[in-house]
C-alpha cells in the first residue's frame, strides 16, 4: 500500500510532533542512489521442484517406486487476502511468515516489496505462505491454497531409509526444468547442500578505524521456491542459515532485530522494512555497507546499529539506565529533517482537536499503524549524524518507559500546539507545561552528546547547549560524578518541571545536595 496520501499526512504528523535538533553540519551525500527498493518485478511461473509430484518423481528417478510412495505432503503453499490490518495481524499471531509476492516465479528485477495488479493500491495485496499439512486457517480470511509441497526436514525421514535429500532435491530441480538455479560452486558433488553463512557489516569512517563493523542482531532471510530459512547476526554480524540449499537463494535482509525493534516501513501495514540483496551462492553472501552504498540500506543499518547498541548501552554494568520498550517500532523519512519519540504503538493519543485540519490525518496514521520513532534523515549524510539523532530519540523512549503515556500526551500535545500555531516547537518557559519539554529534552540532549563523545572519543559537543531548557546541566553534572542511570533515576511522573528534577536529584542523593544545587543555580 504505497500511498502517496499516508505520506503526506505521516510528513504533515510527524514534522508537527518533532524534536528540532540541528545535528552536525555534513557534505551532502554525492554517491549514486542506486536504491533498487522499487517494486519486484516478476517474469513467468515456474514449476515448483518442492511439489509432492515433483520430489517422488526424484526419489523414484534415484531409488524405487516403493519409496516414492511414501513421499507425502508436509507443507502447504498458500496465499491468504486480509482485508485489513486486524487479519494481517491474526495471521501473523498465528506465526504464519509472510511474503507479498508469490514463491514461484522468476524474478526479473529484485526490489523490497510486490503489490497484485489485481489488487487496488489501496488494500493489503496477496499474502504468500508455507504453512504445515495439519495448520489451522483462521476462519474468515480469504486464503486459497496453492500446492501440496514436500519438504524433507519436515518429515519423517528416516522411514525412508538412508536417502540422500540433497541428491533428491537436485533431481527434482532437474525434473521440474530449474536445472540451471542449481549451485555447483560450492562442491564437487552436484547434489551438495550447503548452509548458508557469511558476515552483514558497516563501515563507521570515524569509528575503528574505518575497519568493518557488525551490523548487529538483525535477521538475514533466504528462500528458494517454497523453501526458507532465517537467522539472526550476531553482534559482529555473522550468521549461518539452519537448512541447507543445493541452489542460489535470494537473500534479503528484515530490519526486525533480535533485541525486539523493528525499523519500518517497507509499505504501510508490515512492521519491519526489508532490503533485498538478490541471488547469491548457496554458500551464503557477506556484504559490506557504506555511505555511498545503497542510501535506504545504509540508514536502516546504521538505526539498527545505533538502537541495538543503546539497548547494551542501557546494561546494569555499563551506564545502568532503564531502557526503552522492547518492541519499539521506528519509522526513517528521508525528506524530513525532524525527528520525534511519539510512542503511538505503546499507547500515547494525538490530541488534535485544537486543529481540525489535522485531526482526521492523524487518525488515519494511527488507525493503521502508530510508529513509536520517526527519524528524518535528510539532513543525515553520515554514520555518525544518523546514529547522533538515533540515539537523541532513544533517550526519549527510556524517559517514556519511566513515565507513561499518560504523561508523554502531555509532551507531545505541548509541542503540537506550539507547531500548529507558528512557534519554536519547544517554546519557552513561559508557556504552560514547558516544563515537561523542559526536563525531556534535557536528558535526550545530554544523553545524545555523551553517547556521541564516548563513541568517537571527542571532546563536549555542546548539542542543543543554545536552548533556554540548558542541557549542558546534566553535562556538568555528568563531570562531577554523576553517571546518566543516576540521571534517568530522577524521571518519574511527579518531574514536570526543571525545579521538581532538582529536588528529585537532590531526594537521591543528599550528600550530593550542594554540587546539585551549585550547578542548577548557575543556569537559573
Amino acid at each position: 500500500m504505497k500511498s502517496e496520501s499516508f505520506l503526506f499526512a505521516s510528513c504533515l504528523i510527524f514534522g508537527l510532533c518533532s524534536c528540532q535538533k540541528n545535528g552536525f553540519e555534513t557534505e551532502r551525500f554525492q554517491g549514486d542512489d542506486q536504491s533498487g527498493h522499487e517494486a519486484i518485478v516478476l517474469g513467468r511461473q515456474l514449476d515448483n521442484p518442492y511439489s509432492v509430484e515433483n520430489v517422488k518423481s526424484a526419489v523414484a528417478s534415484l531409488y524405487s517406486t516403493k519409496a516414492a510412495s511414501q513421499i507425502q505432503c508436509t507443507d502447504k503453499y498458500v496465499r491468504f487476502l486480509p482485508k485489513d490490518k486486524e487479519e494481517l495481524d491474526m495471521l501473523k499471531s498465528c506465526g504464519v511468515h509472510l511474503l507479498d509476492h508469490p514463491m514461484d516465479f522468476e524474478i526479473l528485477r529484485d526490489g523490497d516489496y510486490y503489490h497484485d495488479p489485481e489488487i487496488d493500491s489501496e488494500q493489503i495485496t496477496w499474502q504468500y505462505a508455507v504453512v504445515p499439512k495439519d495448520f489451522s486457517f483462521p476462519q474468515g480470511i480469504e486464503c486459497q491454497q496453492l500446492q501440496d509441497c514436500f519438504l524433507a526436514e519436515n518429515s519423517n525421514t528416516k522411514a525412508l531409509g538412508d536417502v540422500d535429500w540433497d541428491a533428491v532435491e537436485a533431481e527434482a530441480f532437474r525434473i521440474s526444468g530449474n536445472e540451471n538455479l542449481l549451485d555447483l560452486s560450492s562442491s564437487t558433488k552436484a547434489s551438495g547442500g550447503v548452509q548458508p553463512s557469511g558476515r552483514i557489516t558497516i563501515i563507521d569512517d570515524d569509528y575503528n578505524g574505518g575497519q568493518p563493523l557488525g551490523v548487529s542482531g538483525v535477521r538475514v532471510e533466504c528462500n528458494v521456491f517454497v523453501k526458507f530459512a532465517r537467522a539472526y547476526t550476531d553482534r559482529d554480524g555473522y550468521y549461518t542459515l539452519p537448512k541447507s540449499f543445493t541452489s542460489k537463494p535470494r537473500y534479503r535482509l528484515v530490519f526486525l532485530n533480535e533485541k525486539g525493534f523493528s525499523i519500518g516501513l517497507n509499505t504501510i501495514l508490515y512492521r519491519a522494512s526489508v532490503s533485498g540483496l538478490g541471488k547469491g551462492e548457496n554458500r551464503g553472501i557477506s556484504v559490506t555497507i557504506n555511505k555511498d552504498s545503497d542510501r535506504k540500506l545504509f540508514r536502516r543499518s546504521v538505526v539498527n546499529n545505533a538502537v541495538y547498541d543503546y539497548y547494551l548501552r542501557c546494561a546494569q554494568d555499563d551506564l545502568n539506565m532503564t531502557p526503552p520498550p522492547d518492541d519499539v517500532s521506528i519509522w526513517i523519512f528521508d525528506g524530513l529533517n525532524v525527528s520525534s519519540t511519539v510512542m503511538l504503538h505503546h499507547g500515547t493519543v494525538l490530541d488534535l482537536s485544537m486543529a481540525n485540519i489535522y485531526y482526521q490525518i492523524a487518525a488515519f496514521v494511527i488507525k493503521l499503524l502508530g510508529p513509536d520513532i520517526t527519524l528524518g534523515t535528510m539532513d543525515c549524510k553520515d554514520y555518525q549524524s544518523i546514529y547522533s539523532t538515533a540515539v537523541h530519540e532513544m533517550a526519549h523512549a527510556s524517559h517514556f518507559s519511566k513515565v507513561g503515556a499518560k504523561y508523554w500526551d502531555s509532551m507531545i500535545y505541548y509541542i503540537i500546539k506550539n507547531a500548529i500555531s507558528g512557534k519554536d516547537a519547544y517554546g519557552d518557559e513561559s508557556q504552560e507545561n514547558s516544563g515537561i519539554c523542559a526536563v525531556g529534552e534535557m536528558w535526550a540532549y545530554y544523553l545524545e552528546n555523551r553517547l556521541y563523545c564516548d563513541r568517537y572519543a571527542a571532546e563536549n559537543t555542546g548539542i542543543g547547549s543554545g536552548y533556554w531548557f540548558h542541557p549542558q546541566i546534566f553535562t556538568a553534572l555528568d563531570t562531577r560524578g554523576f553517571e546518566p542511570g543516576d540521571i534517568l533515576n530522577a524521571y518519574d511522573s511527579t518531574v514536570k518541571d526543571v525545579g521538581g528534577l532538582k529536588e528529585k536529584l537532590v531526594d537521591l542523593f543528599p550528600n550530593k545536595k550542594t554540587i546539585i544545587n551549585q550547578i542548577f543555580n548557575r543556569y537559573e
